[in-house]
């Protein structure tokens, strides 16, 4: 019981990130993942040869979106993919990815609020 009080470390920083805050990346398949306590995090993690967490196969991301083309390219999805959750109090708010690279690149304009030109 006292593991869910516990919080997740950043994989970039090591700062303590609540459940209910920050940012969860998992590659599937392989189920490997990581975690952020901010976005631009995950631009220096990618640059520097991602280094992820053993994940658990059958957990999959929370999210009530199917998510099936890239965020950055808008490229249909295969079976390989990279997914991105972000934890905003009880929401989450899921993107998805063809790549690491296209995750880092994505994070690196902005994120979902970059803006368009």
């Amino acid at each position: 019981m006292t593991a869910d009080l516990t919080p997740e470390r950043c994989t970039w920083c090591g700062a303590a990130v609540d459940r209910d805050d920050g940012y969860r990346v998992r590659e599937d398949p392989g189920a490997r993942s990581a975690v952020f306590c901010r976005l631009e995090h995950v631009v220096p993690w990618a640059m520097r040869d991602p280094r992820w967490e053993a994940g658990d196969p059958e957990a999959a991301p929370v999210v009530e979106e199917v998510l099936d083309t890239c965020t950055r390219c808008d490229q249909p999805l295969t079976d390989v993919r990279v997914t991105l959750v972000r934890h905003r109090a009880e929401h989450r708010i899921p993107d998805a990815f063809c790549s690491v690279d296209h995750m880092a690149a994505w994070a690196n304009a902005g994120g979902r609020y970059a803006r368009r030109a």
